[in-house]
C-alpha cells in the first residue's frame, strides 16, 4: 500500500517551503534578513526584512547641533563615509547660502574620488567572493587599504572619518599627500587590467553573472534604483553629469553604461562592469582636479556658530550606491527641527524580488551582491 502511494504523485505533497537566510549570514552584506519563498531549489517570492542596524539616526539630528551630526552621517554608508559627510555638508551649506573657496570644492571632489574607488573595490571583491571567487577579494581589499592609508594621513582615520564639514575640510592637503595619491593612481591603473584579467572575462564568473538577475530599464526606474545598479540597466543617469553639484561640471569624464557586452543589458554583470569601468574614470577627474588644486584657506568659510534661517533644503548626492537625498527643516535654531535622509541602497535592495524571482537560490547571492547594499545606510 505504501509502495503505491508513492508511485502515486496526486498524494506527494509539493508545497512552497520558506527559507531564512539572515540576518547573521556572510552573503547578506550586512544583517539582513531575507524571507524566501521557495518552489523547490526556485526562488517564487523574496522579502527583505530590515532594522536589525536601525540607530535612530534621523531622530538624533533632531537634537544634536549641526555641527554634531558629521560624525553621525559617517555611521550610515560606512564604506563611503566621505561621500555621507559630503552630501550633509553640501545641503547644510545650501541652507546657509555658505560660498565655498575653490580649493575646498577642488579638494572634495579628490576626496570622494578616492572615496569611490575604495567603496567599489569592497563591492567588486565581496561579489566575486559571492560567487566562489576568492583571490579577487583579497586583491581589492589590499589595494582599498592603500586609499585608506590616504585618508588616515589626511585626517587620521580608515573607516569613519569626521573630515568634511559644512563650510571646508578639516585639514587641507599637504604637498606629500598629493604625490602620494598620484603614486597610487599610477600603480591602481595596472591593478584594475589585473581585475579584468582575472575576474571580468573569466568563464566560470561570467556564466554565473550573465542573464543573471537582469534587470529592465523600466523596472529599474519605477523601483527609484539609482547608481551604478541603474546605470548597469542601461540608463544614463548620474547627478555628477545630470545634475552637476560641486564643481563637476568641470571636469572631462564619462559615465559607463550596461551595454549586455557578456549577455543582456542590466543584468548582474552589467552591474559589476560599470563599477569596474567607474573606477577608471574617478581616476581622470583625480588627476584633473589635482592638475588644476588652487591655493586658498579650507577653513575660510567655516561658519563659527551653524543657525540656519526658518526654511527648509533637499540636495542630492551621487554617491558610490546612488542618489543620497538629504532634507533639513530648519525653525532658525542651532538644532535642526527635522532632518530625513533618502537612501539609495533602500530602493535598490527593494527590487530584488522583482529581479530574482524564477531563479535559483545560489543566484539570489549573485543578485543582492550585484546590488552592492549597505544596510548602515539602509537601516540608519
Amino acid at each position: 500500500m505504501m509502495d503505491s502511494q508513492l508511485s502515486d504523485k496526486s498524494v506527494i505533497e509539493t508545497g512552497e517551503m520558506i527559507l531564512n537566510m539572515g540576518p547573521q549570514h556572510p552573503s547578506t552584506h550586512g544583517v539582513l534578513r531575507l524571507k524566501i519563498h521557495t518552489d523547490g531549489e526556485v526562488v517564487s517570492k523574496i522579502e527583505p526584512i530590515i532594522g536589525y542596524l536601525h540607530r535612530c539616526f534621523e531622530k538624533h539630528c533632531e537634537n544634536l547641533p549641526y555641527e554634531q551630526i558629521v560624525p553621525f552621517t559617517d555611521r550610515c554608508d560606512y564604506l563611503a563615509s566621505m561621500h555621507m559627510d559630503h552630501a550633509y555638508s553640501i545641503a547644510v551649506e545650501k541652507l546657509l547660502d555658505i560660498e565655498l573657496p575653490e580649493r575646498v570644492e577642488y579638494i572634495r571632489v579628490i576626496i570622494a574620488e578616492l572615496q569611490r574607488i575604495a567603496s567599489h573595490l569592497v563591492a567588486i571583491g565581496t561579489f566575486g567572493l559571492d560567487v566562489g571567487a576568492i583571490t579577487p577579494f583579497t586583491w581589492t581589499i589590499r589595494d582599498r587599504e592603500r586609499v585608506l592609508d590616504l585618508f588616515e594621513a589626511l585626517c587620521g582615520a580608515r573607516l569613519l572619518y569626521n573630515y568634511i564639514w559644512p563650510g571646508g575640510v578639516s585639514h587641507d592637503l599637504s604637498p606629500k599627500f598629493i604625490q602620494r595619491t598620484e603614486e597610487f593612481l599610477v600603480y591602481f591603473e595596472t591593478q584594475i587590467f589585473e581585475y579584468n584579467e582575472l575576474l571580468t572575462g573569466n568563464k566560470i564568473f561570467v556564466e554565473r553573472t550573465a542573464d543573471v538577475g537582469v534587470m529592465p530599464a523600466d523596472v529599474a526606474v519605477n523601483f527609484g534604483v539609482t547608481g551604478p545598479s541603474l546605470r548597469g540597466s542601461g540608463v544614463d543617469y548620474d547627478l555628477r553629469k545630470t545634475q552637476p553639484y560641486s564643481i563637476y561640471d568641470k571636469f572631462d569624464f564619462n559615465v559607463p553604461v550596461g551595454e549586455g557586452k557578456m549577455g543582456t543589458v542590466g543584468d548582474s554583470w552589467d552591474r559589476y562592469w560599470v563599477r569596474m569601468v567607474e573606477m577608471q574614470e574617478s581616476i581622470k577627474i583625480i588627476r584633473q582636479a589635482m592638475a588644476s588644486l588652487p591655493d586658498g584657506d579650507v577653513h575660510a568659510a567655516m561658519p563659527k556658530k551653524i543657525r540656519p534661517a526658518k526654511g527648509e533644503v533637499y540636495s542630492r548626492y551621487e554617491s558610490a550606491r546612488g542618489d543620497v537625498g538629504i532634507y533639513i527643516q530648519s525653525n532658525g535654531k542651532n538644532v535642526p527641527l527635522r532632518l530625513k535622509m533618502r537612501s539609495p541602497a533602500f530602493c535598490n535592495l527593494s527590487v530584488l524580488g522583482e529581479i530574482a524571482e524564477g531563479w535559483m537560490i545560489s543566484d539570489v547571492i549573485t543578485i543582492l551582491g550585484s546590488l552592492d547594499i549597505v544596510l548602515g545606510e539602509i537601516d540608519r
